[in-house]
């Protein structure tokens, strides 16, 4: 009997794993998340295969340590406490490393094993901290969402599959984006899918860790990673599914839908319930904000008005308190959603639909324009819509949405006076919008001030090659 080439496949992939049943590997890498000027969160996943087996990449148990040094040759190197891999955390060893220097470049790895005695050192990774707010210092970074894996690996009615050697490759902007070499990169929610393929939805814990398995086994993340840190940001599909909020019965909980987010990315020490809506100072020309969309929010279908947050009280006034007291050059909100658009009309997600938050949206402007914040100097960078667009509020904010990362995932987006949007009578000026639909990301650069210039920050939109779709510069 003759064998299908994907039995063939599986019959070759199992023999594989069986032959390093014994060995421990990482095959998702390492990585660094939420770096500051003095602290950064070192995480790995122990597992018993270098490759995906059957769809999922099988955990470890195991024990292992970070080891993080200045210089390459890890030379006067510090080490972290021991940790274990376990079930319980998804055979996920992470830890947060204090009192390192502003501005420096580390070199990190794991030392990994079954057990301390026979504990190996991996290969190694870096990441850059934050320079201090006093000091005038250029950044560079790349931010991006709505990753689909479902859409990429198998298309949809309207999109074909990526290429073969892309699918197992991973994401083709991957690879403009590393040769950027920017100092971070932002992953702006819908960080995996849990709710696609569509007749396929993961609900229980097991089924949710591996659809972060999935995508981030694949090498051109592994291979980013190692070299870039990472701030994360959650949203709908990553909490439990489309448009969700902290209702209903539906699986997965959202209780799960929270903690899975913590469990499989370096958002927040591990020992700790810190919120995950922050800021961080980056020298003295930039602040980012960093807000939470799905952890506080009303009910999407509660009436509009006054007492409806998308928010809550306590992030909203952090937000606001938090902005009027930095006196950074330029100040960006990074947003899982959008707070202008246009958006489809029908939608009640999020700030800029009429029937969902508009009300605390538009409230959030005139507190803007109120308190003086400058329209040239205050950004909102968001994700969740599949196209990418810049856009002008009446008030004279902008909003830059940075798309899909993947094209198959990406659609053409609405326009200021289209009557099917949240803006039928044109009030928003539109600079830009993707036409035709592409994958891609946002590029932010920094130029830092001196005594005789000032700063200047350049917002680049690209597409899935790294070419240049639209540009604004401002000083």
């Amino acid at each position: 009997m003759l064998l299908s080439k994907k039995s063939i496949l599986l019959s070759a992939l199992l023999t594989l794993s069986n032959a390093f049943a014994q060995d421990i590997h990482l095959a998702q890498g390492l990585l660094a998340g939420e770096p500051s000027e003095s602290t950064i969160i070192l995480q790995t996943r122990l597992t018993s295969s270098p490759i995906p087996i059957e769809g999922d990449v099988p955990g470890m148990p195991g024990v292992g340590q970070f080891e993080i040094s200045t210089s390459p040759d890890f030379k006067a190197s510090t080490f972290s406490e021991w940790l274990n891999a376990s079930n319980e955390t998804d055979f996920i060893l992470k830890t947060k490393i204090d009192s390192l220097k502003p501005t420096t470049t580390y070199h990190y790895r794991v030392i990994y094993g079954s057990e301390k005695g026979s504990a190996k050192p991996s290969s190694a990774a870096s990441f850059k901290t934050l320079p201090t707010k006093d000091q005038s210092a250029s950044i560079q970074f790349v931010l991006t969402s709505c990753l689909n894996y479902a859409f990429f690996q198998n298309g949809d009615k309207t999109n074909s599959p990526a290429k073969p050697e892309d699918r197992a490759l991973g994401y083709p902007a991957l690879e403009p984006i590393a040769k950027l070499k920017p100092d971070f990169i932002i992953l702006n929610g819908d960080c995996v899918y849990y709710d696609h393929p569509f007749n396929t939805r993961a609900k229980t814990q097991t089924e949710l860790r591996k659809k972060w398995h999935e995508q981030y086994v694949m090498p051109r993340f592994v291979e980013l990673f190692s070299q870039t840190p990472t701030y994360w940001l959650k949203d709908d599909h990553d909490h439990r599914y489309n448009d969700s909020d902290l209702t209903g019965e539906n699986e997965p909980s959202n209780a799960l839908g929270i903690a899975t987010f913590r469990e499989q990315v370096p958002i927040t020490d591990p020992t700790s319930n810190a919120p995950t809506y922050r800021t961080h100072r980056m020298g003295k020309d930039l602040q980012l904000w960093f807000v939470e969309g799905r952890d506080y929010r009303s009910p999407n279908n509660m009436p509009d008005g006054p007492e409806k947050s998308l928010w809550g009280k306590e992030q909203r006034e952090w937000l606001q308190r938090t902005i009027k007291e930095s006196n950074a050059t330029f100040k960006i909100l990074i947003s899982p959603t959008p707070m202008i658009g246009p958006d489809d009309g029908y939608k009640s997600d999020n700030h800029a639909n009429l029937k969902g938050f508009a009300n605390e949206g538009q409230a959030f402007f005139e507190w803007l324009k109120t308190n003086q914040i400058d329209p040239n100097k205050f950004f909102i960078l968001c994700g969740d819509r599949h196209w990418k667009y810049h856009t002008i509020h009446p008030h004279g904010f902008t909003e830059f949405s940075c798309g899909a990362l993947n094209k198959e995932n990406a659609r053409l987006g609405r326009i200021p006076g289209d009557p099917k949007s949240n803006d039928p009578d044109a009030k928003f000026r539109q600079p830009y919008t993707d036409k035709p639909a592409s994958g891609g990301f946002l590029h932010v650069d920094l130029k830092a001030s001196s005594p005789q210039t000032p700063a200047t920050l350049s917002i680049t939109l690209q597409d899935d090659s790294g070419k240049t779709l639209h540009q604004h510069q401002v000083k």
